[in-house]
This record gives structure tokens, sequence and C-alpha cells, in this order.
């Protein structure tokens, strides 16, 4: 391969092709790539003259992985694990009391127990910079799957890992939905069915976040219509004060956040029968806990989990 062709592969170009494989669109996947689609188009045809045969093809408006694409796409792949590999094995010759971890935070997890444990980790390991990215869960997968960053915390189970063998997953803690309401017949119930759920409009994360995925999904299986869902919100904040300034309006929110915010919350706080419920985990690369920053950042987070519990730290942040 001359140089030129050497240079149409570059990380940058392999990044817009497995980008567009992920959309299958041209339009949304300029759009999170923040170029023009002109732009991609283009980088993606002189890939294609490279390879000398098409790397999509189309049937009306959507396109689809050629055989050539879909060989490309498990090369791209083999690439940057690769490269994340070799980064990981040189950061794993890096001391533990130096360097940065870098962590996605689900955009919806209540954050409280982990900014106290950073403020506490920060104290011990002056030299070690902590980043801390809020992120939704398209984010944190591509952040994580390119080792833009070093731990994730979210939700499990997630679809969008569909290949688990060089990832690893640390539990902390089960967290279920709750019913949040002003219907004084279901708090004496002390539960809530998917049908009484559904008895009233709701508020609702926005459609492709994964506590509304959750919700669908359960509700679903259970054969039982889903909420109807008036307003759309990005924070559980912004749906607690819309439920509470509008009249006979339900919405869902983590166990977590009722605990942490007990003061904020004057609406009824019951689980949903049967139960929607899902695993805060850290999720990473295998070979992070072999960085020994990564690996004291968990000794010393099971350490501190040790001396008060995550639920009694949660509680205790009213």
């Amino acid at each position: 391969m001359d140089e030129k062709s050497r240079r149409v592969f570059s990380s940058k170009a392999l990044n817009y092709f497995d980008e567009l494989t992920k959309n299958m669109s041209y339009t949304k996947t300029a759009q999170s790539l923040g170029i023009t689609q002109p732009a991609l188009t283009q980088q993606i045809k002189k890939i294609e003259h490279v390879v000398g045969t098409p790397l999509f093809y189309s049937m009306g408006k959507k396109i689809y992985l050629t055989d050539a694409g879909t060989a490309l796409l498990e090369a791209t792949h083999d690439i940057f694990n690769t490269i994340n590999t070799v980064t990981d094995k040189i950061q794993q010759e890096s001391s533990s009391t130096t360097g940065k971890i870098s962590i996605g935070l689900l955009a919806t997890t209540e954050s409280v127990v982990i900014e106290d444990f950073i403020v506490e980790y920060k104290k011990n390991n002056p030299g070690i910079e902590i980043e801390l990215n809020s992120l939704t869960r398209k984010d944190i997968w591509d952040n994580i799957e390119n080792n833009r960053i070093d731990l994730a915390i979210m939700y499990l189970p997630d679809e969008n890992i569909k290949n688990w063998k060089i990832y690893k997953s640390k539990k902390i803690i089960s967290d279920n939905i709750m019913l949040i309401h002003d219907n004084e017949r279901i708090n004496k119930k002390g539960k809530a069915t998917y049908k009484d759920a559904v008895g009233r409009p709701w508020a609702a994360y926005l459609e492709d976040y994964y506590l509304s995925d959750l919700l669908t999904e359960h509700f679903r299986d259970a054969l039982v219509d889903t909420p109807n869902v008036i307003a759309r919100f990005s924070s559980p904040y912004q749906l607690l004060k819309f439920a509470q300034e509008s009249e006979n309006i339900y919405t869902g929110l983590p166990l977590s956040f009722c605990l942490a915010h007990e003061s904020l919350i004057k609406l009824y706080q019951t689980p949903l029968e049967p139960a929607i419920s899902s695993e805060l985990s850290f999720v990473y690369r295998e070979d992070k806990e072999k960085i020994p920053r990564i690996k004291e950042f968990f000794e010393e987070w099971s350490s501190f989990l040790d001396k008060v519990g995550y639920i009694e730290r949660l509680k205790s942040s009213r």
C-alpha cells in the first residue's frame, strides 16, 4: 500500500466508517461527528477507492454493509482493540500515584456518592487527576469502546454492549424504579401494578434513555400499554419538578435518587410490582484493573463502602 493509500486509512477515517456502521445514516452520522454530510461521503468514497469495492449498498432510503464493508468493520474493531490493548499495557507500567482516571457517568444516575468518594480519594491521592463526565448511554459506550474513558458508571443489562469478551463489570447497587404520584389509593396499597401506573399521563426521560427503554420493555412484556407520556426530560430533577408542579401527572424515578433527595419529594413514592430493577455498575475493559492507579481506585472504593454502605450514604446526603 502506497503512502497516499495509508493516509486514507487514518484513525479519523476509520472512526468515521465505524460511526456510520452504527447509525447506518449519513445524515445522522455527520451530525454526531460534527462534520458536513459531503465531507463524510467523500471520506467513505476514498476508502472504497483504496479497497476497490463498495462498503455499503442501499435499498430505498436505508443503507447496509456489503461483504467487503463487514470485513473492513471487523478489521477496524481489531485495530481499535489492538491500540487500546497496547495503551493499557503501557499504562500498566505507570505509577499508582500519578496520571489521570477518566470516568463516564450515565447522565440519569444519582451521583452524590461517587462525588463524595472522589473528594475523599483526591485527599489521599493528590497526584491523580480525576475526570468525571456526565454522558448519554450512547456517548458512554462510544467513549469506553474507543478508550477515551477508563471507567463507565451505568445501568446493566444494556443491549448496547454486544461483546463482553474484553469487558468486565463491578456491581454497585441494584436500583429499582419508583412510581412518583399523588394517588392516595396506590399509596395505601404500598405497591403499584403496571395497570395502576398507566392510569394517568406521565413525564418521562427522553426516548433514547436507558430508563425509558427499560420501562417500555417491562410494560410490553407484561402486555400492558406503555404510559401516555406528555413530557420528556433529561434529568430526574426536571421530571420531579414537572410532576410536582402539574396536576395528576405520574413519573418514574430511581430509588437511589429518591433516597438521596427525600426532602425535595412531596409526592408519594411507591415501588412498581413486578419490580423494574437494574444494576448500577462500573464497566471497563478487563485490562484496566491491571493499571496501578485503577487498581488502587477500586481498592479505595471498596474501603470507602466498607466504612459506610452505599444506601446509607445516599440517605445521609438528604
